[in-house]
């Protein structure tokens, strides 16, 4: 989607929307029973109406799109506060797949307007705390990672192709995840999946074994690769929770949590890069990239901000810092996963969206992008 697409109305601009906005903006808030308030120019120019709460800078503004996130299905409300994974997309059709921890595993529609369950298989009601959608010699697939039992691959319909469980120790070309795994201290701590090129890439950052390693298909069956490389550490390649994993142009992205970073590697594991520009102290959980920008979000608040800050970045520079606890969400505070999705209207017109989810005390949310 071309930058002009999602600019801000200069109506918006003219009134300083480039700079932190109302929401965020606590020196003239209250509260009056039905709503929140901000005295400033923009509220005197809209005198009998509400002023809507706002977050973030330049041309990515965003409001909480209450319809759409009450959309979430009535029957997994009760489960809602287990939230604890992320999304994925068709880009294709534009589906977007999800987990719920005891309730199963989700498609949304692409308008973002229905949600349906996949598949029968028990363990998909286990948490799926990473999850991918890729297409391999043709086909359609998701496989997930449900830290502490397995990987999945299946079919859209949800049913299970390989389950593959944790090394025994002997698998990769890599001596200290071989060691890790033979031992028997070790855990199996799988936190997120991608795919790149018939491979894929697994994080499994929950853990002293603290790695990416890499799963191949043979004869239809998906099994453990000889690609593994990091270990736990400050050094370039190594992680301090390697908790999202992200495949882009031909490179894996990792967001290194505890380190605040997002690292950049070859496909067959060779360090690159670090992204610029991301405020000390963030927790980087996830990244996902739409709109010639990277989307990634801090686990939890910094300094006073009302909940984790999702960020908007080119790699190089943040664009935006986007506080969803400045819309007055209800129980958002920590977030797991952002995930920037595009619906296209009949006359051709883009809107974006954000979707939160959120994680300690649950939450679903959309964000929609002021346009």
């Amino acid at each position: 989607m071309k930058r002009t697409e999602i600019s801000v109305f200069a109506i918006w601009i003219a009134f300083g929307l480039s700079t932190p906005l109302l929401s965020q903006s606590q020196e003239n808030h209250h509260t009056h029973g039905n709503g929140s308030h901000h005295h400033n120019e923009l509220e005197e120019a809209t005198s009998t109406d509400q002023v809507k709460l706002v977050t973030g800078q330049g041309d990515f503004i965003f409001s909480w799109d209450q319809q759409l996130s009450a959309v979430f299905p009535k029957d997994a409300i009760e489960f809602e506060p287990r939230m604890h994974g992320g999304f994925n997309e068709d880009p294709e059709t534009g589906i977007i797949y999800t987990g719920i921890p005891e309730y199963g595993l989700c498609s949304i529609s692409p308008d973002l307007t229905k949600w349906t369950t996949i598949g029968t298989d028990e363990r998909l009601k286990d948490n799926i705390h990473g999850i991918v959608f890729f297409v391999h010699k043709g086909e359609k697939f998701l496989a997930v990672a449900q830290e502490g039992k397995r990987v999945l691959v299946l079919t859209l319909e949800g049913k299970v192709i390989s389950e593959i469980l944790k090394p025994t120790g002997n698998e990769f070309k890599f001596v200290e995840a071989n060691q890790f795994f033979a031992s028997k201290d070790s855990n199996f701590g799988v936190t997120d999946v991608t795919y790149l090129k018939g491979t894929i890439y697994v994080a499994h950052g929950y853990s002293n074994g603290d790695f990416i390693l890499t799963i191949e298909e043979n004869n239809g069956i998906w099994n453990w690769g000889d690609l593994a490389w990091g270990g736990k550490g400050d050094n370039p390649g190594q992680f301090k929770t390697a908790h999202g994993v992200y495949a882009h142009e031909n490179h894996i992205f990792v967001a290194n949590r505890a380190a605040g970073q997002v690292v950049k590697f070859t496909k067959k594991g060779v360090y690159v890069d670090i992204f610029d520009d991301i405020p000390e102290g963030s927790l980087v959980c996830n990244l996902s990239y739409k709109s010639e920008h990277y989307f990634l979000n801090a686990l939890q608040a910094i300094g006073n901000q009302k909940s984790a800050p999702i960020y908007v970045h080119t790699g190089s520079k943040l664009k935006s810092t986007i506080v969803p606890g400045d819309l007055e969400i209800p129980n958002l505070t920590n977030i797991h996963q952002v995930w920037p999705h595009i619906i296209t209207a009949s006359d051709g017109s883009k809107q974006l969206y954000l979707l939160v989810h959120g994680w300690n005390k649950g939450k679903y949310a959309v964000l929609k992008l002021e346009i």
